[in-house]
């Protein structure tokens, strides 16, 4: 039988050792601090069964968030599976400026409405949604295993968000919001990192829309904003490491003004907002 100790090192030999303490953390139900501090404890067979068939498939390449079930964004633990993508810390960027504007938003009283597009995992929504509770939080999805899982999310996490199938704002049509957010896909549809890493097992709607630039599901999304945002509204969208500008420039022919370029912990420029006049 083997240790927690002997585990951890011939699972970090195949996988590395952080993925190896993210599945030895999960199936044991315990922290990174607890495999540290009982290297000796035996497993039971049942656990060290486990803990073998998650390495092998992290080892032929499923990305360890699939493999376990679960991802941690914005301090929480989300479920996710090959239905939505991978939360990345990346898009912790596009709520950290989103709440601010919520809360901007609120002083006028009632409370403030936001739209999430695309909301896959439901990651931003719920997380909105529990950071500020009284924001009416509305998100929607073309996909309903996707809608499924967020929708799982937010019952995790007691989060109150309206969760709408349909192909980005077909659900809500005639409905104005305060302020809209989206992750969309962004990847130009013939990037090769689609066939690399992680990215090969994630759906592929959900990574890129096909067209050359990976700006479509941008630019669907800018036009139709005028039409779904209340006066003085705002809107944030996470994009590519190289399209900053090009989404900015779609964001001001479009009537946005008080443009924002965000970066990323990285520094590189991740998300693109403006505001409509009052």
């Amino acid at each position: 039988m083997f240790t927690i100790n002997a585990a951890l090192q011939e699972a970090t030999a195949s996988i590395g050792r952080v993925d190896a303490q993210a599945i030895l953390t999960h199936v044991l139900g315990v922290d990174r601090a607890y495999l540290a501090a009982h290297p000796i404890q035996v497993l039971t067979e049942t656990q060290d069964a486990r803990i073998d068939a998650m390495v092998a498939q992290r080892t032929m390449g499923f990305p360890v968030a699939y493999v376990i079930g679960k991802r941690e964004f914005y301090s929480r633990e989300f479920e996710v599976n090959s239905d939505v993508l991978i939360p990345r810390p990346e898009t912790e960027t596009l709520v950290e400026h989103a709440l601010p504007l919520l809360r901007h938003s609120r002083e006028g009283g009632s409370p403030a409405s936001a739209l999430d597009l695309g909301t896959g995992s439901g990651i931003v929504a719920v997380t909105l949604a529990c950071e500020m509770p009284k924001v009416s939080m509305t998100a929607t999805d073309s996909s309903r295993a996707a809608l499924a899982i967020a929708r799982a999310n937010a019952k995790a996490h007691k989060a109150e968000v309206e969760f709408l199938e349909g192909e980005w704002y077909a659900p809500v049509e005639g409905r104005r919001f305060d302020l809209i957010v989206s992750n969309p896909p962004y990847v130009a549809g013939g990037d090769p990192h689609l066939a690399q890493g992680d990215l090969r097992f994630e759906p592929r709607h959900a990574l890129t829309d096909g067209s050359g630039d990976g700006l479509d599901s941008i630019r669907h999304i800018v036009a139709g904003a005028r039409g779904h945002l209340n006066p003085g509204g705002a809107i944030l969208i996470e994009h590519g490491y190289d399209q900053a500008q090009a989404v900015a420039a779609l964001l001001g022919k479009a009537g946005f003004a008080d443009l924002v370029a965000i970066k990323d912990l990285a520094g590189i420029p991740r998300v693109a907002g403006g505001r409509l006049g009052p």
